[in-house]
């Protein structure tokens, strides 16, 4: 396959990233941490290949993973951002499923993000 072919490639691991609830990058963009501007460029990644952002979704959709890294493991962490934190990154991450499901409707990329986070890049 040629590369302009291929999708996003995970940063990580190197395989292609198939489907917009397994990206790290949508999930950020989705909460508000990329800025519409160059999501086009950032690199993606595997949620599961990115332990420090996926050990925050609480969904069973999603494999419960636990980082145990001394610095940025949920474990010692403040448990109040982690707690602020958790519900943030799965609200986000049940939006990357609404989103798929509503692919057929053709939704525009600008409206990805949680309705808090448009009102915010809208100021």
């Amino acid at each position: 396959m040629a590369r302009c072919d291929q999708g996003y490639l995970c940063r990580i691991c190197g395989e292609e990233v198939d489907a917009i609830t397994d990206s790290e990058l949508y999930l950020r963009y989705v909460i508000g941490e990329v800025d519409p501007e160059v999501l086009h460029v950032a690199p993606e990644c595997h949620l599961t290949c990115s332990p420090a952002m996926a050990q925050f979704i609480d969904d069973e959709r999603f494999p419960a993973i636990l980082y145990e890294d001394p610095l940025f493991g949920a474990n010692n962490l403040d448990p109040d951002y982690v707690e602020k934190r958790r519900e943030l990154v799965t609200k986000g991450y049940k939006r990357l499923w609404q989103i798929r499901k509503e692919r057929k409707k053709q939704i525009a990329v600008a409206e990805y993000p949680l309705p808090e986070v448009i009102e915010r890049w809208k100021d």
